[in-house]
């Protein structure tokens, strides 16, 4: 496999591991992958009544710090955005409470082990 495919398609498993997490920890799918000119959403669920951008950060060795660590404030930013751009096209969802999780992910793309960052950063902070 070509190393894009491969990183595409590890970070695929790593996404679907990620949304089955939280899916058994009660949260509701609402999207994945959402792309915007500024930026992707990799999920999009409900917490109850609360609108979860989740962030999924996938890492082979979390030994050299874990995925959180990698998002800096560029990041944040464009995350950011595109939630703004994901509640402009889901009206219905407008007047949410929204929150800003990570999921930390390290190990065998597979299998990988997880670790559920919520409210890991707010929109104000950017």
């Amino acid at each position: 496999m070509r190393p894009a495919a491969d990183r595409r398609a590890r970070g695929a498993a790593v996404e679907a591991a990620a949304r089955a997490y939280l899916a058994r920890a009660g949260l509701r799918d609402v999207a994945a992958n959402a792309s915007y000119r500024f930026g992707e959403l990799d999920l999009v669920m409900l917490d109850g009544a609360t609108l979860v951008f989740v962030e999924v950060r996938y890492r082979r060795d979390a030994r050299f710090g874990g995925g959180a660590a990698s998002i800096d404030g560029h990041k944040r930013r464009r995350i950011v955005q595109a939630a703004h751009a994901f509640l402009a096209q889901h009206p219905k969802h407008a007047n949410a409470p929204c929150r800003f999780d990570v999921v930390e992910a390290d190990g065998d793309p597979a299998s990988p082990r997880l670790n559920w960052l919520k409210d890991a950063f707010r929109a104000d902070d950017v």
